[in-house]
């Protein structure tokens, strides 16, 4: 689908990252733009830079966990423009709270946001996009999504990302429905997922305290965060997909060939590997050592 003055993107993760590069590159494309996000001061700020772009905008505070808000974001947007072309389901939270020991709220509010949000999305959209004879929806997974490595609740909705997108765009194209299907799975890109634990819904009580591990993690983790790709670079990657009715959109060469060497081992039946190089990390066996060493010192778990 072409991208060309006078239609509608919706994106929702607006207020920043890759989020907020999708609306900006929409927006010098000519198209209007709705932009949701759940940080409505960030949300009202980005909404007055992609205007500043001199795009029609319109921005809709949103918790995609929340089905009823998803609907209601759809709602807005047909009342504002009376179409949707495009729609960028990419709200996305991360945790750092320890996944087997904490508390069971950290899972909810990730598989709420990077599941539950775009099964919302897609539901609340896919109507409008057939009945009008054209439309694209973007899904926002992660290469976390073919290679688990991340941790254990963000890996699982990336997971199912993927797969409800592979499905989504089998089910549109035995129905003969217009519109094209693309999962975006980038490596690292400079955005604050990091500091994700800031928009902690009070609605699931305290946030949790941070894994043992985390010590050791979140500085490598930031580190790959702050030099990884612009997300102005992602979002061209995306908009070419969308024209060329494209549905993987890859960042990295490096963590395509990870997963290919992943699926080789898994059709060998070998068990998974426990040490594997990650761009823009340390050595695994390195990683694997100061992570013992911090379990073992004083206080720790081992």
């Amino acid at each position: 689908m072409e991208l060309t003055a006078g239609k509608v993107a919706v994106v929702t993760g607006a207020a920043s990252g890759i989020g907020l590069a999708l609306a900006e590159r929409f927006a010098r494309a000519g198209l209007d733009v709705v932009l949701a996000d759940v940080e409505e001061p960030a949300l009202q700020a980005a909404a007055e830079k992609i205007a500043g772009l001199g795009a029609k905008t319109l921005a809709v505070p949103t918790d995609v966990s929340d089905e009823a808000a998803v609907n209601a974001l759809a709602a807005a947007a047909v009342d504002r423009f009376g179409a949707v072309h495009v729609v960028c389901n990419n709200a996305g939270v991360a945790s750092h709270a320890d996944p087997w020991f904490g508390p069971l709220s950290a899972w909810k509010w990730v598989l709420g946001v990077n599941l539950w949000g775009v099964i919302h999305g897609v539901r609340a959209f896919l109507p409008l996009l057939a009945a009008q004879g054209e439309g694209h929806i973007v899904n926002t997974a992660s290469i976390a999504g073919l290679i688990p490595a991340t941790g254990p609740s963000y890996d699982a909705t990336k997971h199912a990302v993927v797969a409800i997108s592979e499905d989504l765009y089998r089910a549109t194209n035995m129905a003969m429905l217009p519109v094209g299907v693309s999962v975006l799975c980038p490596g690292w890109v400079h955005t604050s997922i990091g500091q994700a634990e800031r928009n902690w819904p009070q609605s699931l009580g305290e946030a949790p305290p941070r894994a043992a591990t985390a010590e050791v993690m979140v500085l490598h983790l930031q580190r790959a965060v702050d030099e990884g790709m612009a997300p102005a670079a992602v979002a061209d990657l995306v908009a070419d997909a969308i024209a060329a009715s494209r549905f993987w959109v890859f960042t990295d060469p490096q963590f395509t060939q990870i997963a290919l060497d992943r699926w080789q081992c898994i059709a060998e039946g070998h068990n998974p590997q426990t040490e594997v190089d990650v761009p823009g990390f340390p050595p695994a066996k390195q990683l694997t050592a100061e992570i013992r060493r911090l379990l073992a010192g004083p206080g720790g778990a081992l």
